[in-house]
């Protein structure tokens, strides 16, 4: 326990900041190392499940990916750069079959090809795809505010699920493949989401305006337009995200359950690794890119 605080303790704030300050080609240096490491946990989970996988085209794939996003960042407006985003990685995403099933054709034992190839194409689409839309979103006007929001409903709803599912929950909510998760405590991280969510709508001109006073941000990352925001979208949106960030959290136990491991990893002390931190952000990062993208009006923030 005293770990785990600890590790939160030093991370939060350094996320924050790179979230808030940093410029998108560092997020996408960031967030590619990051994808980097959850790729090979999830590639060493794969080999409980008899995988061989295909290591280094895999890097490389998801290598290339975050290499265009450091290098394509802020070269267009925020709506272009979400069109040739949605194209390239459609584009990607189809040829991710079939290139790595052509590279599994070399090896010698045929009945490890189809396994390999597919186990990098779920990779790709599991953790780099979300990953990559992560920094996407932080291209849009108003991105900087979009990921803040983003993070601390997950964080919110992580921390109370943990602590309430420990001290009160009774009532397991899936005992097979997470036998520690209770509905008690699912609740706890509903409720803690929604408080979080709907503060931080209701003020989302003030925070912008502090945060663009204390340097942090540049005026174009704030939501300097939602003087008086509607209640019900901000509710629904907390509530859809919420559960898919419980759900991101299940498939990973799932996963995790196949695979006859407790954690993904070592990396972090007291969380484990790199994909038991973000398995909840990988599902509610696609929600938020869309609602951001394709539902919430676009508006430049001056």
């Amino acid at each position: 326990m005293l770990k785990r605080v600890a590790t939160a303790v030093v991370l939060i704030p350094i996320v924050l900041l790179l979230v808030l300050r940093a410029p998108v080609p560092v997020v996408a240096v960031v967030t590619a190392a990051i994808a980097l490491a959850t790729v090979q946990e999830f590639l060493k989970l794969a080999e409980s499940y008899g995988i061989e996988p295909l290591r280094s085209p895999t890097y490389i794939f998801v290598g290339l990916l975050f290499i265009w996003l450091a290098l394509s960042a802020t070269a267009e407006t925020p709506q272009v750069s979400a069109l040739k985003f949605v194209l390239l990685t459609t584009f990607a995403a189809a040829l991710a079959p079939f290139l790595f099933a052509t590279v599994a054709m070399r090896r010698t034992q045929m009945r490890s090809a189809y396994s390999a190839a597919s186990a990098s194409v779920f990779a790709f689409g599991y953790i780099a795809l979300p990953l990559a839309m992560l920094v996407q979103l932080r291209e849009q006007w108003g991105g900087a505010f979009w990921l803040l929001y983003l993070l601390l409903i997950v964080w919110a709803g992580d921390i109370f699920a943990y602590f309430v599912g420990r001290s009160v929950g009774r009532h397991l909510m899936a005992p097979r493949i997470s036998p520690k998760k209770t509905w008690e405590g699912a609740a706890a991280s509903l409720a803690a989401s929604l408080i979080v969510g709907i503060l931080l709508f209701s003020n989302a001109l003030q925070i912008s305006s502090f945060l663009l006073r204390v340097g942090l941000i540049s005026r174009r990352d704030g939501l300097f337009s939602l003087e008086r925001p509607e209640l019900w979208p901000i509710v629904l949106l907390t509530v859809v995200l919420n559960v898919a960030a419980q759900l991101g959290d299940l498939i990973e136990s799932l996963i995790k359950r196949g695979a006859g491991a407790k954690d993904s990893g070592t990396i972090l002390p007291g969380h484990g690794g790199m994909l038991d931190r973000i398995d909840a952000l990988l599902f509610a990062t696609p929600v938020m890119w869309f609602y951001a993208i394709v539902i919430f009006p676009p508006s430049r923030p001056w």
